[in-house]
Order: structure tokens, then sequence, then C-alpha cells
């Protein structure tokens, strides 16, 4: 980049940055816009190539910020784009590429330095060097407008308003990415923004206006995943000898033009991640999720997360609730079949559960889905990879499941959905399974790798919940999961009285020995109780609500009675062991009379033949086993960094060094 400058190394020498950066005024009316923006490069896909490119100008960077407040050129370069931006519609419509092409460049400087500025200042003075004008009088008009103001309405209306096309595609990212660089203040606060200038333009105001269309344009964005153009397909593109389009078309406009670079090295070929990802899609999923956070003004709650909230299917004719100053209409089909596609990134897990959660719209179409098995097994698989996946990718996952167990048709039609090999359950070859099954069997595995590695309890209660939820419910279990479900609790019962051992020998000890305080094992006794006792009410709500459907549960309960006996007196459980107790009595009475040496099939025959005979009111009823899901008090708390986690790590083309994040310890990923 720069005139006459064959490596990045060069650009610190630039002739156009240093002007830029200097201490002489520029003029918004300076043929000097014309050269300065008349560069060709092929744009940062990584955020390592962005961080050699900033390396690279942090020298004129520093030195606009110290010059800046006497020249104003970085308030001369913003009216500049925005004068540019006045004609970008008919421009695209006319396929005007230079014109497009140099609201484009401009776009990207701004946003290099934006980037700078935000992380070496404070809001307060960020404004302050959006009002610095050049000293000389008449240069500029006398209204002092808010450049800030004006240029985040103006990438808005550039979002939603432009066309989508080859030709277009970058200054569309562009766009986004530089509305994600203005909110990036939060990453250099350790408490979380509740009042940030930026987030009042962008909530009150001019911008207000636009919410709705903002909030569709991007979840559109998403939908649609439009990968970026192929080579041939951008605006200029590196020429061979002899200059071609980009030299002859732009040299009657700029003298001395930057020279071509690629910050990838010459010819070098994306990997394939890359070539099939959609940069634009990512990113404004990315800023969606970081707008549906920001927190609620005082006296204004946050326009996003209502138009979130509220928006319907472009199949409903049915009139908005009144008032619904943003809702709008998309198609939920669309809607439904990207967030199926997309699940294995944290971003769209986390659209998917704020949709869930929030819009009811949302939810009640989804749960009438009759092809939920295309929602439900991406979510599976993200449990399944529990070792692979961080922990908040887990508990969105599993937050989603347990959302979705709330609604009984769901939890019944889980069960008449019949799949057929099942390649990424590696435990035991799945030939044919229900997706109820399936789910239970996912379920119980997270349960048994909690227990093992990361003891947290609230993903057992999470896990446990879902169970309960659907417990009722249970349909022609797979002989497998029933298995689980008796071997969690076999392993549950196995820790129970391996904690009461200890319990009972430190004790002892004590007796003998008063030199140290004892371990607190009745509390540990007292989870793993609790944890038992709720396994107990799944497996009774399943014999109580459906044992006729659940023949390979009773054999499995049958051919484990042991593990229950002990639990029989205990006064913890003795009310809820009453019906498991009985259950296991009655059939196993009907199996001594038919004799002894049966096969599996005779013996599930006499299970079937039994659930039949045996009276439903003998079984003791117990209030219905519902677990709602209530988010935190403050969620901010949690949902504000995961957000800015995920802009940091997941984010195209940006770079923050990892020293000056204040909102999140980094992690050595």
């Amino acid at each position: 980049m720069g005139a006459n400058s064959s490596s990045i190394c060069e650009l610190p020498e630039n002739e156009y940055l240093k002007r830029l950066s200097g201490a002489e005024a520029v003029s918004e009316n300076d043929p000097f816009w014309n050269q300065l923006l008349s560069f060709s490069f092929t744009a940062p896909t990584s955020s390592a190539e962005l961080k050699l490119l900033e390396e690279a100008t942090i020298s004129i960077c520093k030195s606009l910020v110290e010059n800046n407040p006497r020249t104003g050129n970085l308030g001369a370069l913003i009216k500049v784009f925005l004068s540019r931006t006045k004609e970008l519609k008919i421009s695209a419509e006319c396929q005007n590429h230079l014109f497009i092409w140099q609201a484009h460049n401009a776009l990207f400087i701004i946003c290099c330095l934006l980037k700078v500025f935000i992380c070496q200042m404070s809001e307060e003075e960020l404004q302050l060097h959006f009002t610095y004008e050049e000293r000389m009088p008449g240069s500029y008009g006398v209204e002092c407008e808010d450049l800030i103001e004006e240029l985040l309405c103006c990438l808005i209306q550039l979002i939603v308003e432009i066309p989508l096309l080859d030709i277009t595609y970058s200054i569309s990212l562009e766009a986004v990415t530089t509305l994600l660089v203005f909110l990036s203040c939060q990453l250099f606060h350790k408490e979380i923004l509740r009042e940030s200038i930026i987030h009042k333009y962008l909530m009150c105001g001019r911008c207000l206006p636009y919410t709705s269309r903002l909030v569709k344009t991007l979840l559109y964005n998403f939908i649609r995943q439009e990968r970026s153009p192929p080579p041939g397909s951008h605006v200029f593109q590196q020429q061979t000898d002899g200059g071609g389009l980009l030299y002859g078309f732009a040299s009657g406009v700029a003298t001395g033009l930057w020279t071509v670079f690629t910050l990838g090295g010459v010819g070098s070929k994306p990997a394939p991640q890359q070539e099939q990802s959609s940069p634009l899609a990512n990113q404004s999923l990315l800023l969606l999720l970081v707008l549906a956070n920001l927190t609620d003004a005082p006296d204004t709650p946050n326009p996003y997360r209502q138009a979130i909230m509220s928006f319907k299917n472009t199949q409903d004719s049915t009139a908005f609730p009144s008032p619904s100053p943003h809702a709008f209409q998309i198609n939920f089909n669309s809607l439904y079949t990207a967030l199926c596609e997309q699940q294995k990134s944290d971003q769209a897990t986390l659209l998917l559960y704020i949709l869930l959660h929030q819009n009811s719209n949302v939810r009640t179409y989804m749960l009438a889905r009759t092809d939920m098995e295309n929602l439900v097994l991406p979510i599976l698989e993200i449990l399944y990879q529990v070792e692979e996946r961080n922990s908040h990718h887990v508990y969105m996952a599993l937050i989603i499941l347990l959302i979705l167990t709330e609604d009984d048709g769901f939890n019944r039609s889980i069960h008449e959905v019949i799949l057929k090999n099942i390649t990424w359950y590696s435990e035991r070859v799945l030939t044919e399974i229900s997706l109820g099954s399936l789910l239970i069997l996912v379920v119980i595995r997270t349960i048994q790798y909690n227990m093992t590695r990361t003891r947290d309890k609230y993903l057992h209660t999470n896990c446990l919940a879902a169970l309960a939820n659907m417990s009722a419910q249970f349909r022609s279990l797979h002989q497998y999961a029933a298995q689980r479900i008796i071997s969690l609790f076999s392993l549950l019962s196995k820790k129970h009285n391996k904690v009461l051992e200890q319990a009972t020998q430190t004790l002892r000890g004590s007796l003998s020995s008063d030199d140290s305080p004892l371990p607190d094992y009745a509390q540990d006794l007292n989870v793993i109780e609790e944890v038992i006792r709720m396994m107990l009410e799944i497996i009774n709500s399943c014999l109580t609500n459906s044992l006729h459907h659940n023949p390979n549960l009773v054999y499995a309960l049958l051919y484990k009675r042991d593990l229950f006996e002990q639990f029989r007196t205990h006064p913890s459980f003795q009310d809820i062991m009453q019906n498991i107790d009985l259950v296991i009595s009655f059939f196993s009475s009907r199996l001594e009379q038919a004799g002894a040496q049966l096969s599996v099939e005779r013996v599930l025959e006499i299970i079937k033949q039994g659930a039949v005979a045996l009276p439903k009111d003998r079984l003791r009823k117990f209030p219905e086993l519902k677990f709602k899901y209530v988010e935190e008090e403050q969620p901010e708390e949690f949902f504000i960094p995961y957000v800015w986690s995920l802009v940091y790590n997941s984010a195209v083309a940006l770079y923050w060094n990892p020293q000056d994040i204040q909102l999140f310890t980094m992690d050595s990923g």
C-alpha cells in the first residue's frame, strides 16, 4: 500500500498517510482525498492479517491522535466519506465501480483509525476528536453538526438501503464492521457499560427510526449466508503488468496511485474455511448480538431487543399488538433453515436461545414444526462434543433443550421421530432410535461427564430439569436409553455410599483426634441426595404416566432391582420409592410365576402383559414435574462478556491486543 510502496513495512513512510496524520490541515475539497482513496488491495480476511496492518501503521495513528486537535483531519475524512455515500445507492444501481471503490476505501481507513482511537481514549475524548476542525476561517461551514451521530446514521442507512451486489459486498461488510468497532468501547471496561455515548446515539435520535430495518437486514444477512464475491467480481483487482482496469480507470482521478498489495502475499490462496464462509453473515450476526445485549437506558428500553422480541412471520396476517414501535416481519421458514444449518458456531446457538427465550412468535412457530429433528440434532451434537466445546456454548445448547422441553407437544413428538444411523454417537452403534431416546442418552452422558470432570451444579440442575420435563411423555424408550437411566442412578448410588463411608470414617477418626477441622461431608451428601431424589422422581413420573409405553425401562429396573433396596427405608426417599417398589414387586412376582430361564423376548412380553393388568389406581399420584427456565436477575453480567468474547474470537478481520482487553480475562487460546 502507498505510492511507490511495495510492502506493508513501507506504509509508515507513505506520503498520503503522512499528510493525513501530519500537522497540516487538509480541506474537504482538496484533490488529496481522491489520491488518498485511490488504492486497491485484497482486504484483510483474518485478525492476523489486520494485526500486520495495524503494527505497520501505528506511528501514523499516533501522529493523527496528536495532530488532529489542530488539523481536524479525522473530521475532514469523515465528511469526505459522508459526501461520497449520498450517491451510493444510485452508484450501485448504475454499476459505478469507481464511486463505490473510493467510498469503501474511505470507510476502511476510518474503521482502522477508529479502532486505534477507541482503544487509546475514553468515549468523551473520542467525541472531542470528532468536533475538531481546521482553525483557518472559512474552511468549513459555521454549523457544528454532530459527526458521530451523522456517521453512525450513515452506516446504518448504508447497511439497510444499499442493495447487496458483488460490487457492494465489501462496503456493506465494512459498514457492519465499523459499527462493531464503534461499540467495542465495552472491551476496554471491566464493568458493564450502562451509560455510553455510542449506545445513546444508537438507541435515540436519528438512528432510532432505523431500528427494525437494521435488525431485519442483519437477520437476512445471516439467513442468506452470502459468500464473498469471487475474485473476478471485486470492485478492483490486482492487475498484471500493463495496468489494465485499475490503472486505466483510476489514473484520471488520482496521480501517484497507491501500489496494489495483498496482505497474505501476492497470489496467496485463501484457506478452505475462508472460501466456504460468509464474512458478511458472520459479522452481521455478531453485530445483532451486540445490539440485542446493549443495556437499557434509564428512560429507554433497548429498541433492538424490542425489535428482536416482537417480529413476526411474513405469513402471519394478524395485527401487531399495540404499541409495537419496532415490529417487522421476516420469513420464518428461511430463518429456521439457517438456524438449523449454522449451529456449529456459538453465535448461531446464542441467537437461537435469544429467539426461543424472548420471541414468543418464533418459539410457537418452531414448536409447531414437523421436522424438529433438524434443529434438535445439531444441539445434541454440541452437548455430545462437550469436551471440545467451551462451557458457554454447552450451557446455551442445554438451556435451549430446557426451553423446548417446557412444551408437552414437543416432549410427545420427539418420540415419534425415528432416526437411523447416528454416525457422531460413538459409544454404541445406533441403527435406529427415536429422537426422544437419543436426547435422553446425550443429556445423561452430559451429566456423567459433569460428575467426573467439571462438577458444575448449574449444569446438573438444567440437565435433570430437561429430563424431568420429558419424563411424563417418555414413549417406547430404546433399550439402551432405559439402561443408561438406570446406570446413571447406579453411579449416583455408588457416589452416595462412598461419601457416606468417608463421612463415617472421618467421624470415627475425629473421636480420637481433634487437631484438624472436619471436611463438610454433610453438604456433599445433601447435594448427591438431591440429585438421587430427582432421578427417582423422573423414573417415578415415567412409571406413573406411561408405564405401558416403556417395557424397556421396566426391564432395566428389574435387572438392577437390588440398587433400589437401600433407598426403600431412607427418610429422604421413602415416599417416592413407594411406586417404584410396587412396580418392582408386581413384575418380579409375574416373572417368578412364569418360571426360570426366560429369554429377553419372553420377559418383555410378560412386562407388556403385566403393564395392562396393573391397576392404575395402585400407583400414587405425585405433582407433575415441570421446570421452567428463568433467566438470571442481571443477565447482562453473563451475556455481554460472552458476546464480546465471540466478537473477539470470531469477527472477520478484526484484531485487538489481548493486553488491552478489560472486559474478560483472556485465556491462552
